[in-house]
């Protein structure tokens, strides 16, 4: 079984107990979060399409704790001006655990 979710703007494959990193929540470190946003959902037998979401069905998780990506780098470069300008940035995620897929 698996589902579609979104979350952050960006949508996401879930299985259970799969870890996925996403956008940041307004939720503690440890405690249960739901995603309402249900996209899509395979149970095996029977696909159910979302217009644009399904409803009465959630996936639940557990919030593991925030981590910081990689280093994403930006450079401007202007030739023959002397120009440069590098600049660095890292963002910042929560990382769920996937626990239940209700459908």
């Amino acid at each position: 079984m698996y589902a579609i979710i979104e979350t952050g703007g960006k949508q996401y494959r879930v299985e259970k107990d799969e870890v996925i990193d996403v956008e940041l929540l307004d939720s503690e470190e440890g405690k249960a979060v739901e995603f309402k946003n249900v996209l899509f959902l395979n149970d095996g037998k029977q696909i159910t399409v979302g217009a644009p979401y399904i409803t009465k069905s959630s996936v639940k998780g557990e919030l593991l704790g925030e981590f910081k990506g990689e280093k994403v780098i930006s450079f401007k470069y202007k030739r023959r001006k002397g120009v440069r300008r590098k600049v660095g940035h890292r963002q910042t995620y929560h990382r769920v655990k996937i626990t239940e897929i209700l459908g």
